[in-house]
């Protein structure tokens, strides 16, 4: 029951997401990435598990959170270049830094919740 709280939290937070990304330049990407999250979570929340695409989109969501941390203005600059300034002050998002740091917590946050349901997967069988 919990679970399926927790997940209908998720998929109304990654709608939510979605939603705010609409207007960036590169909506194609974010309103993909957390509309198939949010639908795995929808799923998930009614008790169907998809432990395949789990792993292949967690699998994704971390190379692109790798990549993220360690490209120019990246998360790698926001910590030791800019002293990891505040990135949530405003929600624009003014220096590239700030941009790829909050897409990468957003991989981040998508991915805990896909392996939450991944290692639920598994129990449930």
């Amino acid at each position: 029951m919990l679970l399926s709280i927790l997940n209908i939290i998720f998929f109304i937070a990654f709608l939510w997401f979605a939603w705010v990304n609409l207007n960036d330049k590169d909506a194609w990407l974010w309103v993909s990435i957390y509309m198939l999250a949010a639908v795995l979570c929808g799923l998930a929340a009614f008790k169907y598990y998809y432990p395949l695409i789990y792993i292949g989109a967690m699998s994704v969501y971390l190379l692109y959170a790798i990549i993220l941390f360690i490209v120019k203005d990246g998360v790698w600059d926001w910590i030791f270049k800019h002293k990891a300034q505040n990135i949530a002050a405003t929600m624009q998002a003014t220096k590239p830094y700030i941009e790829k740091t909050r897409e990468f917590f957003g991989l981040l946050i998508i991915t805990g919740a896909l392996l939450l349901n991944l290692l639920m997967s598994y129990d449930v069988r």
